[in-house]
């Protein structure tokens, strides 16, 4: 379970240096991401 712990900070570094790289990301990276949480919250994430 520790490895799931880990996932949402690597997640948001990676995210981070991909939005410094190539800034037209953001909008793609932010829409993954609310798309991932709304899902985790429908089917029972935490």
């Amino acid at each position: 379970m520790q490895y799931i712990n880990q996932l949402g900070p690597v997640a948001a570094l990676v995210a981070g240096i991909l939005i410094l790289v190539m800034p037209k990301l953001l909008n793609y990276i932010i829409a993954l991401y609310l798309i991932i949480i709304g899902l985790a919250g429908l089917f029972g994430g935490r």
